[in-house]
């Protein structure tokens, strides 16, 4: 148990804390918004890509070995990460980091199902995702102390000793298993096909917020290849004996309108999440601490309320709560609106990462349910593991399209400030050379300081809109599912 959340641990706090040291690593780095977008979707991408083949990998050769073999990976990624001198090096290293966490993730849960009893399993998996949660609420906060008393270096390197004991304690006391039934074929061609049709589409989007003239030709040559990639994929796991998505699941009615839900609610919250700390530090002047700080509401509300919207299942079926869930979620996204520059957090912020974490609290367990009713017990693994690719899908191709959103607002607004202003040649160079950094551009005029920060506050209020109303759409989304109560509740 405690060789599986300390691993799961890891590759969760990294899918967030890095974002709290964007800004820190942006500097040091001199680094564009373009770097650093792809500082998370390397991770993303690899670990979206490999996620089920992990599973799969694990079932064939032993999911001790295989865990075991992605937590080696990943700390050596984190090392490399905490040792990059470029920002080229730490996007690589970023990338074997998400290898590692797609085999580890996955193999944590099959441990936990294949050690205990099925009367303990359920408990078993409980305390996994409780103890995992309060990591992830530690996660960002650890993270903004490291950046701000030692070095956004440290982010990664904290890994380190805990892959240490991962690995002691699982040589030691985790058994090896596998699943004996599993079929001796791995997918790697619907693994290598889906890895670059989302890269390349990932690579066109990021690229397409600044590309220099004469680039457009290969951007939407990229985007074209990466659909036409995706379409063969789809036709290789149709036909394939050992697909790495069953495509089948999605003949439910009840799977594939969680599956369009999952995708329209954790793209806008992983892209707004990317921006939120950019936005705290860079414009707001919080120390990456109290930017770390800022999300502790709304990962307690969803650790807290998780349980109590369980139970609204037995009650109500899925179908309410998630809808009901996703509308406070959109008026969270709302609330995100408000706050220009300045102000304290718990008159500018707190409202709406609060209102966000309870619309999340309603929706998150309500969700699971969904899936995991939709389908065959049998095929309950693989469900999920579909369903957790199609989340991690959703941050990584949110965070590519709402950077070209943000970018385009940001640039326009910038543009009409500047034009009012009387600057010196010099100046206007220096920002025109700098526009690529957004708000972490550095500039010694405080007009034009204002006037950037302003431009970025105007940008994200663009992706917010967005947010708003793919939430929106994920509560009409909803009404794709059927609304099943169990028959304990329906009895009493």
């Amino acid at each position: 148990m405690i060789a599986t959340i300390l691993a799961s641990s890891m590759a969760f706090i990294d899918g967030t804390v890095v974002n709290v040291a964007l800004p820190a690593l942006q500097n040091a780095l001199h680094a564009s918004v373009t770097n650093i977008q792809w500082v998370v979707e390397s991770y993303a991408l690899l670990l979206a890509s490999l996620l089920l083949l992990g599973g799969s990998l694990g079932d064939l050769y032993g999911r001790r070995r295989v865990f075991l073999s992605g937590v080696l990976l990943f700390a050596i990624g984190s090392s490399w990460c905490g040792l990059a001198t470029s920002i080229t090096s730490l996007i690589v290293a970023r990338g074997l980091q998400g290898i590692g966490a797609a085999f580890l993730i996955p193999g944590s849960l099959a441990i936990i199902s294949a050690s205990y009893t099925e009367g303990e399993r359920g408990r078993a998996i409980g305390t996994w995702s409780a103890f995992t949660a309060i990591t992830a609420a530690i996660g960002p906060v650890l993270g903004g102390w490291l950046v701000e008393n030692a070095s956004w270096r440290w982010v990664f390197f904290i890994n380190l000793p805990l892959a240490i004991i991962v690995i002691l304690l699982s040589l030691w006391r985790v058994p090896d298993s596998r699943d004996e039934a599993a079929s001796k074929s791995l997918d790697w061609q619907g693994a290598t096909l889906a890895t670059f049709g989302l890269g390349a589409i990932t690579y066109a989007l990021i690229d397409g917020s600044a590309t220099a003239s004469g680039r457009e030709a290969v951007v939407w040559g990229l985007g074209l290849a990466g659909v036409g990639t995706l379409l063969a994929f789809l036709i290789v796991e149709s036909h394939s004996p050992a697909p790495m998505v069953s495509l089948h699941l999605f003949r439910s009615r009840d799977f594939s309108g969680a599956n369009l839900l999952t995708f329209l609610l954790y793209a806008p919250l992983s892209g707004i999440l990317f921006f939120f700390p950019l936005d705290l530090i860079q414009v707001q002047h919080y120390s990456a601490t109290q930017a770390g700080a800022a999300l502790l509401p709304l990962i307690l509300l969803i650790f807290v309320l998780s349980r109590w919207s369980g139970s609204l299942v037995a009650r109500y079926g899925a179908r309410l709560p998630l809808t009901v869930g996703s509308l406070v979620a959109a008026s969270g996204f709302a609330l995100f609106l408000r706050p220009g520059i300045g102000g304290p957090y718990w008159n500018t912020f707190f409202p709406a990462v609060a209102v966000l974490g309870i619309g999340m609290a309603i929706c998150v367990a309500p969700l699971t349910t969904a899936v995991m009713e939709s389908v065959p017990s049998r095929e309950a693994g693989v469900a999920s593991g579909v369903n957790n690719a199609v989340s991690r899908i959703a941050g990584l191709l949110a965070i590519a399209v709402f950077g070209l959103v943000l970018s385009a607002g940001f640039n326009r607004t910038l543009s009409r400030s500047l034009g009012q202003m009387q600057l010196s040649p010099s100046v206007r160079q220096t920002v025109e050379m700098q526009r690529s950094k957004l708000a972490g551009a550095q500039i010694n005029d405080l007009l034009v300081t204002h006037a950037v920060d302003e431009a970025f506050v105007s940008g994200y209020r663009d992706v917010i809109w967005i947010s708003i109303g793919l939430a929106l759409l994920s509560a009409l989304s909803a009404q794709i599912i059927q609304s099943k109560k169990h028959t304990a509740s329906v009895n009493n």
